[in-house]
């Protein structure tokens, strides 16, 4: 018997998984809900057959179902990031003013959780969902589209969405911090970040820069990646193992402000001249770049005003309206200070 195939347009059953898996309804509840009950290869053979469906286990029973209706998730990479923490405050200040809150998903970088709080979520009927970034395993995708109800991207712009999207193009914004650290003068430019296997966005802002080197026939490096999260302490060692591997290296591009102002920070206690021995950018456009000795030039992304429209895109949606743009570019600004 051939593999169960659902319409595009109907939201897959239990039954159709357990056709498709060639095994019982209840042998599928079985092994959503009582996984140690059923052996690893029909644990693996139902798993496909949801992955191949688009199944979502529906939390919310018979009369419950509408429950959730007022209830958005929202999906970030971290929650101790100040940057995601603004964008969820745009989108409660607004998704609270039309009478709904919030359900926080937090994956770490990572997209194999992103996929776990995405079929989690949606199992809870909810109306819309807003999700942090445009890059997802392709089961996520396909889980989304398939739900067909609105989805906002956002934190980058891009020219294929699942539905909706806000952002800005980190690739521009690279661009634009390398052109203003050659039009001062700086020629032997490294970028730091941390985790760039996994913050995409931030190898994007990388790739920008590396374009821009290229195009002025300046010296390309590969980017100096850490493994731990963004803090000031790592910007700080950074800094002093930029200066010991690439002694000619005359400004550094950093990943985030978190880790710019470290740099700057250690700079002032080991007695290093920024910006005339070495000059330091951020991103961001966090309120302390501009309070530390010299000020960080950075580049601010407007992140609660992200989370404001995808909020009104969302709810547009939800309320039946087509939005008058179903993409958004936010842009960014360059914030030029004394650190270059």
């Amino acid at each position: 018997m051939s593999p169960a195939k659902v319409p595009a347009e109907r939201t897959a059953t239990l039954k159709d998984v357990a056709e498709h898996a060639g095994v019982s309804p209840m042998t599928v509840s079985r092994a959503l809900n009582k996984p140690e009950t059923v052996s690893d290869a029909l644990r693996a053979r139902i798993d496909a057959a949801i992955d191949a469906l688009g199944y979502v286990q529906n939390h919310v029973a018979g009369a419950l179902a509408s429950a959730g209706s007022n209830v958005i998730p929202v999906i970030v990479p971290s929650l101790s990031n100040t940057v995601f923490v603004e964008i969820v405050a745009g989108i409660q200040e607004v998704a609270q003013a039309a009478g709904y809150q919030l359900m926080l998903g937090n994956t770490e970088y990572d997209l194999e959780r992103e996929y776990t709080a995405v079929s989690t979520f949606l199992g809870w009927s909810p109306p819309g969902m807003i999700i942090a970034g445009m890059r997802h395993l392709d089961r996520t995708r396909h889980l989304l589209k398939r739900w067909g109800k609105p989805v906002v991207e956002t934190m980058e712009f891009g020219a294929q969405p699942i539905d909706m999207n806000v952002g800005l193009s980190h690739y521009k914004a690279g661009e634009a911090m390398a052109e203003h650290l050659v039009a001062r003068g700086y020629r032997q430019i490294v970028f730091v970040g941390c985790r760039l296997d996994a913050d995409y966005r931030a190898a994007q802002r990388y790739k920008g820069m590396d374009r821009v080197l290229a195009k002025h026939g300046l010296a390309r490096r590969e980017a100096l990646s850490y493994e731990e999260p963004s803090n000031p302490a790592r910007g700080g060692d950074a800094l002093m193992e930029v200066l010991s591997m690439k002694p000619k290296a005359d400004a550094i591009f950093f990943a985030n402000d978190d880790l710019a102002v470290g740099a700057i920070l250690r700079a002032q206690r080991e007695g290093i001249a920024v910006p005339k021995r070495i000059a330091i950018a951020g991103f961001n456009g966090l309120p302390f770049a501009s309070l530390v000795t010299p000020a960080l030039t950075t580049i601010m992304s407007p992140r609660h005003e992200i989370g404001r429209i995808a909020a009104q895109q969302l709810i547009e949606r939800i309320s039946g309206r087509t939005p008058t743009k179903r993409r958004v570019d936010v842009s960014f600004e360059m914030q030029v200070r004394e650190s270059t």
